[in-house]
Order: structure tokens, then sequence, then C-alpha cells
């Protein structure tokens, strides 16, 4: 890496896996106004990028403070990367974060893999080369390294909560995880973890409740206990009493004489 301060104009910022809240950035503007910029924004170097000489790797809140506080130069850290290593610089900086709820950190840790998994290979078992590809990156034997060990280390958590966010990231329905984010329950990593294990058909139900103004509470439960359905014979009983209740006098005194007639012969 160099140290370097560069002009926010030669600075491309792609499309990000956190956009980039304006509320945010008012605030780290406030707090470089009043403390300087005690981070530098991370940065690669892209000559070949028509207009950019770099492109943004991760800092785009405090990039859009500078710019809210009419700077036009930005402390920064410029890294020799390709776009899947600034990828995942990106991701492990921003998991470092503390405003970061279970579930956007849970989609750090899937963009992480899937990112990782485009450079490198498939992790998968036996997998000719994955072995050599895992080995190289983390510096170890491979098969004395783990890839949730090499991830939980990289981004700062233990594998066990590494795992817990990659089943959350794997399993959770895309929409349902969407109709969350946002809300406390977002934060939750019990509920989110709960949520994640139920069938997916559960949890597209649940989500439609969330669509049209049940609270998840109330979503869950439905899911979780239904109402039974009643067998045949309280369904035919059912249909008995309503008839009985439309029938005419005449009618009923015809039915009983028909039970009558029933219990007589049964006897």
């Amino acid at each position: 890496t160099e140290f370097k301060i560069i002009p926010l104009k030669d600075i491309f910022v792609p499309e990000r896996l956190r956009e980039v809240e304006e509320e945010q950035a008012l605030i780290i503007a406030q707090s470089i106004v009043e403390h300087g910029l005690i981070n530098p924004i991370s940065v690669r170097a892209t000559p070949a990028k028509a207009g950019f000489k770099f492109t943004l790797i991760a800092g785009a809140h405090r990039m859009r403070a500078f710019e809210i506080n009419d700077e036009t130069e930005i402390e920064a850290l410029v890294f020799k990367a390709d776009a899947a290593e600034g990828q995942l610089l990106e991701i492990t900086e921003n998991l470092f974060r503390n405003e970061l709820s279970v579930i956007d950190r849970a989609i750090f840790v899937q963009s992480y893999r899937e990112i990782w998994e485009r450079k490198h290979g498939k992790i998968e078992p036996g997998r000719p080369g994955n072995s050599a590809n895992l080995a190289e990156l983390i510096g170890a034997e491979a098969d004395k390294t783990t890839f949730a060990q090499h991830v939980a280390d990289r981004m700062g958590l233990s594998t066990r909560s590494y795992e817990r966010l990659n089943q959350i990231a794997q399993n959770l329905n895309s929409n349902l995880r969407a109709k969350l984010r946002g809300t406390p329950h977002a934060d939750n990593q019990s509920t989110l973890l709960k949520l994640a294990k139920l069938e997916p058909k559960k949890q597209s139900d649940i989500s439609v409740g969330l669509q049209f103004g049940s609270d998840l509470e109330t979503a869950l439960k439905a899911v979780e206990d239904p109402k039974p359905k009643p067998d045949a014979q309280t369904v035919l009983f059912s249909r008995l009493v309503d008839t009985w209740r439309r029938a005419s006098a005449d009618t009923k005194a015809k039915f009983i004489d028909h039970i009558r007639s029933d219990i007589d012969e049964a006897a």
C-alpha cells in the first residue's frame, strides 16, 4: 500500500455492496469538521479506467462526507489489487464497522465467499487445484486450515460466528431478508437463525405476511402453529348441524322418526 492525497474527481465509485446512507454521511461530515479524517479511504490504482486514476475500495461514506464539506482532495491508502481483491478488501473493512446489522454482516460474508470463489475456484473437498489456491492465500497447509477459519481470522470473527452468519446468508429467503432490513429484527441473530432454519415455503409465507402488514411475531406464529385441519367426521357433523338449522319443522320431525327407526333396528 501507499499513502496519498488524491483529488475526489480522480476516484471512480463502483456499485457498492452497501449503499451510502446520506444521514450517516452527514454525521461523518460533521465529525471530519471537528476532528479531521481519522481513517483514510482505500482505493486501487486503475489508470486504464476512462477519466479516473483510482477505483474506490472502501470509504464511500467518507468520500460523500468530503463532498458535503466541499473538499476536493482526500487522504487515501492506494492498494495494489485487481477488481476481485478490491471487493474482498471492501468487505473485510466494512465488517469491522459497528453500525452493521447482523443481516448486513451475513450478506458481506456471503459476498466474500462468492467473490473469492470467482477468483480462486469453488470451495469443494477434493477439487483439484483448490487446496493449492487456499493454501497460497492463507499461507498455511490446506489440511490444517479451513476456509471458514481463514475468513473468520481475516474478518476478526470467531469461526462459530462466521458459521452462524453463513447459515443466515445461505438459508434466509432473499425476499424475507429484504423485508427485515432496517428493522430491529435485522440485528437479532437468534431470530434470524430461527427463520433461516424454517423450510422455504414457511419463509415465503412469513414474507407475504410482512408485506401485508403483519408483524413478525404474528407471521411467525401463523406458520409455526397453523390451525389444525378438522377430520372428515367433524366436517360431516358440522354440515349436519347446519342442515338441521335450515330444515323446516316437518322435515325435522321426519328426520327424528328416521333416526328412531335406525335406533330400533340397531337394538
